[in-house]
């Protein structure tokens, strides 16, 4: 019996199958999607996926991604050195730095302390960190991790490493989102809150 889906069609639902959030259904309308769109905008996307992987690397410092390494941010002699905050991910560098409000340099662990994904201290960019933070101007680390268990332990994890390097270990504010009601708060969110209430 012959096949009923031709063979590059099946490779790329598969391909698409395989991304963080995209099922079978979904990788299939996506690659239908493509096959109804002109040759050029496949092309683009094929040539922006290849590009992707060969233009863009980490930064030698702080591990972000970049074109050109060190990266714009690390190489930018306007930001305070002494400041570093560590995040999990390249895409919450681009969230704090939307704010504008952040002025220090970034480390950058791609990813999370989770023992139940087999991901532990040594999977992440921890000791590149410890050794910059030896070696460096830095005088606070800014835990940015995500407030979840994962970056909880891994906060928690940092902070125990970092403390006897004579460095001080801050951790971002967690409370309650602008425009929330009070009602629909969870207990563990109003409770940070309160321990990090301010003078008005």
């Amino acid at each position: 019996m012959a096949a009923v889906t031709p063979e590059p069609v099946t490779r790329l639902i598969e391909a698409f199958a395989q991304l963080p959030g995209i099922g079978p259904k979904t990788a299939s309308r996506l690659t239908f999607y493509l096959l109804r769109r002109p040759v050029e905008q496949t092309e683009g996307l094929a040539e922006a996926l290849r590009d992707l992987k060969q233009r863009i690397v980490f930064c030698q410092s702080c591990f972000n991604i970049t074109e050109s390494s060190p990266c714009a941010i690390c190489q930018d002699e306007g930001r305070d050195r002494a400041v570093l905050c560590v995040v999990e991910e390249p895409l919450d560098v681009l969230a704090i730095e939307r704010t504008g409000e952040f002025k220090g340099l970034y480390h950058v662990l791609h990813g999370a302390i989770s023992p139940v994904e087999g991901i532990g201290p040594d999977e992440l960019r921890i000791n590149e960190l410890l050794a910059r933070l030896k070696g460096g101007e830095a005088r606070e680390v800014l835990l940015a991790t995500n407030p979840n268990l994962e970056g909880e332990a891994t906060a928690m994890y940092l902070a125990r490493q970092i403390q006897p390097l004579g460095v001080r270990v801050t951790r971002l504010a967690r409370g309650l989102p602008v425009g929330g009601d009070l009602e629909y708060a969870d207990a563990v969110t109003l409770s940070r809150a309160l321990e990090g209430r301010q003078e008005m």
